[in-house]
């Protein structure tokens, strides 16, 4: 990103077919930004997909173990003897059946601080906020904030009416400009001088809109 050497916007520096990212989602890293694929997604060998919507904020060291970081643990061992080759390779059922939880599915508008991992199959809601060093071991619900080893919800950012009025808003959806900096001559309920220009949905009263 211009003016920010340690930001990158993600989409177009995917090249894996297993990892969807939205637009406007970005990574911040001091070091190499540019890595995130093979520094910060883990043990990526399939068929399960990394999915991160849009609008997405990725502190530095955030990191997503894949699926293919298992072991096998129904047996007297979890070590993988068929991977030492030799004889062992005739045995290479052991690594199948491995633990499988699907894709890791990271919402829109997500932020997750610095140094937290996510953990395979694991679903992150829509605007939620993950605590720097979490280890997200379960799903985190919309608008939640959490944190913790493993990662807990701590709080709701807003109550279930307005989660629920977030939720059907889904503002990372519109196309065109999110934002009009001269709205305030054209729209007098705009004051802050802002206005939404959502030209996909379905506008509410103007006494009801969401001011930004």
């Amino acid at each position: 990103m211009e003016g920010q050497p340690r930001v990158v916007l993600l989409k177009p520096l995917v090249t894996s077919p297993l990892i969807e990212v939205g637009e406007f989602s970005y990574y911040d890293d001091p070091d190499d930004p540019t890595a995130f694929e093979t520094r910060n997604v883990l043990y990526h060998y399939g068929p399960e997909k990394l999915v991160i919507g849009k609008f997405c904020a990725l502190a530095t060291g955030v990191r997503f173990l894949m699926n293919g970081a298992n072991h096998r643990m129904d047996g007297p061992s979890t070590f993988p003897f068929p991977m030492m080759g030799g004889s062992w390779t005739d045995h290479r059922g052991l690594l199948a059946g491995l633990p499988v939880r699907g894709d890791t599915v990271i919402g829109n508008d997500v932020w997750i601080g610095h140094g937290a991992t996510v953990m395979p199959g694991v679903r992150i809601g829509h605007g939620a906020i993950v605590a720097a060093g979490s280890v997200v071991t379960r799903d985190i619900p919309d608008y939640a904030v959490a944190g913790g080893n493993p990662a807990g919800v701590i709080r709701h950012r807003y109550d279930e009416k307005d989660t629920a009025r977030l939720l059907d808003l889904a503002w990372w959806d519109w196309s065109g400009p999110l934002y009009t900096p001269d709205a305030a001559d054209e729209e007098p309920w705009a004051e802050s001088g802002v206005r939404r220009v959502p030209p996909t949905k379905k506008c509410e009263p103007a006494s009801t809109r969401w001011q930004l």
